[in-house]
């Protein structure tokens, strides 16, 4: 199962180190999981150590957030899914803490039904899917964001793919998204949190600065919570440099790189 994963390609960089740890012998993980949860003194919300756990330990009808919120147990399946979500909580242990706390504290107000509601489906939307923009907060990078925003691709990953590792730097979070990209396709889209952040973040080496935003991310959603109008839509094979011939011809693929919907509304009525 694990033999499937790339690790040289970039949307691993933000997982490798925790995986690079584990010294993992064939698809066995739940035993390294642990040894490296203890390592790093993982704990939830409530201050309970954090231990991954087989599925069968989730009791039936009970939430999986809720239960992780409890107890400190994470329920984890042998997959890849679940491989990459422990891999996250060993890598931004700030951010799935707060999150599970948001998630946790939903399910308390609201119990379990049918409908997420607005702050529980954000937070879900954020654990599976999301990426993490940082980006040096100045003109150009705010015109680089709004260029993403207004889904002006060309200008954004194109003619602005200077700024990419220099004021603008990508990590993956969602584990699902992870999972995706196992089999690489151009369409595959992040929902993606834009973080500013000053130049001498982005100067920091990678430990460090995922190490900055761990604890800045969490901070944010302890202090504001989330909702679904954070995020910007990022096709993610688009980000300068991982996907080769990303000429320009690459991102007037408009089944992939498409308008603002507002954009083709009106393109129909003119």
């Amino acid at each position: 199962m694990l033999a499937q994963i790339d690790w040289a390609r970039p949307w691993y960089d933000a997982v490798r180190p925790a995986f690079e740890r584990l010294e993992i012998e064939g698809d066995s993980f739940l035993e390294a999981f642990n040894r490296n949860a203890a390592a790093l003194a993982l704990r939830n919300d409530a201050g309970l150590l954090l231990r991954f756990v087989p599925q069968a330990a989730l009791p039936e009808g009970r939430a999986y957030e809720e239960f992780i919120g409890a107890t400190g147990q994470v329920p984890t399946r042998d997959n890849l899914h679940d491989f990459f979500n422990g891999l996250v909580w060993q890598t931004f242990p700030r951010i799935k803490r707060a999150l599970n706390a948001l998630q946790a504290a939903q399910i308390a107000q609201a119990g379990i039904g049918k409908s997420r509601g607005p702050a529980r489906d954000a937070a879900t939307i954020f654990d599976e899917n999301a990426a993490l923009l940082l980006v040096r907060d100045h003109e150009q990078g705010r015109a680089l964001v709004e260029a993403l925003r207004g889904h002006r691709w060309l200008e954004a990953l194109f003619e602005r793919r200077a700024m990419f590792g220099r004021d603008a730097q990508a990590w993956l979070f969602g584990h699902a998204l992870m999972e995706k990209l196992v089999a690489p396709r151009k369409a595959i889209t992040a929902h993606t949190l834009v973080v500013f952040a000053d130049a001498e973040v982005l100067a920091l080496e990678p430990g460090a600065q995922r190490a900055w935003l761990d604890g800045h991310v969490a901070e944010r959603l302890e202090r504001e919570g989330l909702n679904t109008s954070a995020f910007t839509p990022l096709p993610v094979l688009g980000l300068p440099g991982w996907w080769p011939e990303q000429d320009a011809g690459f991102y007037l693929d408009t089944t992939v790189f498409r308008p603002r919907r507002a954009d083709r509304q009106g393109a129909s009525h003119a």
